[in-house]
């Protein structure tokens, strides 16, 4: 059997400019790739940190601009190597909380929450 990992994590946007400018000037993603669908419809681009292997993000814009909250991704969860600076770094800029401080799980893991631009909602998270 093959080695199986997560290919990528799709989110459903408004406005591709103002999404790529976001997950590019506040999380540090990259632009890999940008592509109309095949139906010339939907538009596409995928977003990552420049390393081999590595699960993307896909923004898809175009699909349905008025879906519910829940038909959405609920979240992606981007590992960091310290959830505290990450925390005090993006309070410095025009992101939006969700959560109001950091929380520890019992295992010691730590994360928060911040929205993107459409409302789909970023876990920062330290193992």
């Amino acid at each position: 059997m093959s080695k199986k990992r997560i290919d990528h994590v799709g989110v459903m946007v408004k406005n591709m400019e103002a999404s790529i400018a976001f997950y590019m000037e506040n999380l540090g993603f990259e632009l890999k790739g940008r592509t109309p669908h095949s139906n010339g419809i939907i538009e596409l681009a995928f977003l990552g940190f420049g390393h081999e292997g590595e699960t993307e993000l896909e923004l898809i814009q175009g699909y349905n601009d008025s879906l519910p909250l829940e038909g959405k991704v609920h979240h992606f969860a981007l590992s960091v190597d310290d959830v505290h600076a990450e925390f005090d770094r993006l309070k410095q800029l025009d992101v939006k909380f969700i959560d109001d401080g950091i929380t520890t799980l019992p295992n010691g893991y730590q994360y928060f929450f911040v929205s993107g631009p459409d409302g789909e909602w970023i876990e920062l998270f330290q193992r």
